[in-house]
């Protein structure tokens, strides 16, 4: 083991809420994975987006942040658009698996318009650069999803079955890539701006995902189409303003601080020894 490995997991080692972080992320991709097990990949990924509604009332109630009314509202906007789209489109779950030309012309598709994204991010204002590199890790993650979706379906075929499926093993790849593609995006640009293509980019590949794939009933015939519409919309500007709010921001921020103070421990620690 080499030093500066050494001494970040002494760092890590010391600070246990990393524990309880790396806890919670396992129990939130289980359950992820028992809603979609359950429920259609259009359905569940949307309510994804509610983690930052969670996070704003922590903020409020648990750190006694200060709320503007505006957060508020953008939370209340959050929440009653997500409700009445997924209201108004719910459909019984859909039974079809995905053929091999879906998977191919997907995946075909998904690799250009993340590569379109990182090619875009190497150019132009630090807030572009941040949405660019956002909405590829989104990308990534809808996929992600996608291949969890597919792995929970083969579940009742029995473990060997599962773990011999190249979806279980594409779960890892996806997610790592996305997980990279996300760190550069905080440090690219504004967290507002990185935060922002993430929360909307998201849940809108995945329910085009989910209607491609796994051929998700979706009611968007008639009036019903236009209330949708204009649910989305408020969902995704409620999400937009939230992104940017002041509240959202600083905790963003202050979560990297202390990440790259960690790193700047670890590497003291290592020209020291």
């Amino acid at each position: 083991m080499s030093r500066r490995g050494y001494h970040l997991m002494v760092s890590v080692l010391r600070r246990p809420v990393w524990f309880a972080g790396l806890a919670l992320t396992t129990a939130s991709f289980l359950l992820q994975a028992l809603a979609l097990s359950f429920g259609n990949l259009s359905t569940v990924q949307p309510i994804m987006v509610t983690e930052i509604l969670f996070l704003v009332v922590i903020l409020s109630t648990w750190f006694h942040h200060q709320v503007k009314r505006t957060d508020w509202i953008a939370v209340f906007g959050t929440a009653l658009g997500l409700g009445v789209f997924l209201w108004l489109s719910y459909s019984k779950e859909s039974h079809s698996y995905p053929t091999q030309y879906d998977w191919e012309l997907l995946l075909v598709a998904s690799a250009g318009a993340i590569v379109l994204g990182l090619g875009a991010a190497q150019r132009g204002s630090r807030s572009w650069r941040a949405v660019c590199y956002g909405a590829s890790a989104a990308i990534c993650f809808a996929l992600t999803a996608a291949f969890i979706k597919t792995v929970a379906d083969e579940w009742p075929h029995g473990v060997v079955y599962v773990f011999s499926h190249p979806a279980a093993y594409a779960v890892a790849v996806t997610g790592l890539i996305g997980l990279v593609i996300s760190q550069h995006a905080l440090d690219a640009g504004p967290v507002a701006a990185s935060q922002a293509a993430l929360l909307i980019v998201n849940p809108f590949s995945s329910i085009v995902m989910g209607i491609w794939l796994f051929k998700d009933h979706v009611h968007a015939t008639g009036w019903r189409a236009i209330v949708e519409g204009v649910c989305l919309g408020l969902m995704f500007y409620s999400l937009l303003l939230l992104s940017q709010s002041q509240l959202i921001s600083s905790s963003r921020e202050a979560e990297q601080l202390s990440d790259r103070q960690s790193s700047s421990d670890v590497r003291a620690g290592g020209s020291l020894a």
